[in-house]
């Protein structure tokens, strides 16, 4: 077993669901391939890091997150920061030889995710990022029904990301409203998510035509230090920022193998939480996903005869994917924090050589090219295409 020393760049939320999942996969997972050790964990402020330390397990804290790059001892560097560092340290680590996971989206813009992508090209170095959901077990489950063919020819893809925890006006200016900082809104930070599953389920997306709207045009300033999520209130009194980004995004798609589909994302749905759900029809059959119920996928197929068609439940459990490793019953319940265990250990999969990791930053550069498309789109009206890397050369095309 191989000790792999972790340090974690920012100690927010994702920086906790990242600790979890590091202190957890030797409970799920053993025997482990890797034994991550929480080494040292980096925030903007002293007091900052200690506390994230206390809070996460980690031994260290620095407010300088140079020094894990640096420090020979640190072996994976964890990128869990607002969107406007994530090229700045992806590429300090990468060039230090560091293996290399970083959260969504990779990159605020097209030309910062193809800088992270060419120096992922350059290491030997394992390299990440997160796209968690496709660890789902119902999700991975539904792409063994495409792979075996179960669906036959995919016809149609359509998903949706609905949440509503920043639809009232009033809840605080998070970084996430700001463009300098997130590169984009509801197209970077949500829909992102359901690219990543339509590439993994149904292929390559080669065109768009999309809509985007900006709602809410100003928000509460921050009456802290710390990131406000949730339904948190500003309040309506006190001085206020600009939201320069855009609340909500429709795109219908091409995909090359001839499937047409749709994709969708707001942050202003009241009643819709974490809403994610993904609905696929073939040629022998159809799959729909809710994330707010994980541990069921809905099945129907041509062959189940005119008498009993219609959409069953398959509950997922230990004898689907990644479930013999999770819980021993099925619908016991899958939460958020397994797919980051499950993430983290494919990570480290890859860490010990037994198999590459997906998705990778050529991933994460392909959906930034989805994305600009979606926003060129949106802003001229007109079908654009999608720029197609080529993963052998790491050249990319003006679209299909």
């Amino acid at each position: 077993m191989k000790r792999i020393n972790v340090g974690l760049i920012g100690g927010g939320f994702m920086g906790k669901a990242h600790s979890l999942a590091y202190s957890a996969v030797p409970m799920f997972f053993w025997p482990s391939e890797i034994m991550p050790v929480k080494h040292t964990v980096a925030e903007f402020t002293d007091e900052l890091a200690s506390e994230a330390a206390a809070r996460f397990g980690f031994a260290n804290s620095t407010s300088d997150w140079k020094t894990l790059v640096e420090d020979p001892e640190i072996d994976l560097i964890d990128i869990a920061t607002p969107n406007n560092s994530h090229a700045e340290i992806a590429i300090a680590a990468l060039r230090a030889g560091k293996h290399v996971i970083c959260e969504k989206p990779l990159a605020r813009t097209v030309e910062e995710a193809a800088a992270m992508y060419e120096e992922s090209r350059k290491s030997t170095a394992v390299n990440m990022v997160a796209f968690n959901y496709r660890r789902t077990p119902a999700l991975a489950l539904a792409k063994r029904y495409i792979d075996e063919g179960a669906l036959g020819d995919i016809l149609n893809f359509r998903a949706t990301y609905l949440q509503d925890w920043s639809a009232d006006p009033n809840s605080p200016l998070s970084w996430r409203f700001q463009k300098k900082i997130a590169g984009s809104g509801a197209v970077g930070d949500i829909l992102t998510h359901v690219l990543d599953l339509a590439r993994y389920l149904a292929g390559e997306v080669t065109e768009v035509s999309a809509l985007t709207n900006h709602i809410i045009k100003e928000r509460p300033l921050q009456q802290s230090g710390v990131d406000s999520l949730g339904n948190s209130k500003g309040g309506s009194e006190g001085p206020k920022g600009e939201v320069d980004v855009e609340d909500e995004v429709m795109s219908l798609l091409k995909f090359e193998s001839g499937a047409i589909g749709s994709v969708e994302a707001t942050r202003n749905a009241w009643g819709r939480n974490n809403f994610i759900t993904v609905e696929i029809h073939g040629s022998e059959g159809s799959i729909y996903f809710n994330y707010e119920n994980r541990d069921e996928l809905q099945v129907c197929f041509k062959s189940d005869g005119d008498d009993r068609r219609g959409f069953r439940t398959v509950y997922t459990g230990p004898n689907h994917p990644n479930g013999a490793a999770l819980w021993p019953i099925p619908a016991l319940g899958i939460g958020y924090g397994e797919t980051k265990i499950i993430e983290a250990h494919d990570l480290f999969l890859a860490i010990a050589g037994v198999e590459p990791v997906r998705p990778d930053f050529g991933d994460g550069y392909q959906v930034a090219l989805i994305d600009d498309a979606i926003l060129r789109s949106a802003g001229t009206g007109l079908w654009t295409k999608v720029p197609q890397l080529n993963r052998d050369t790491g050249a990319v095309t003006d679209g299909v």
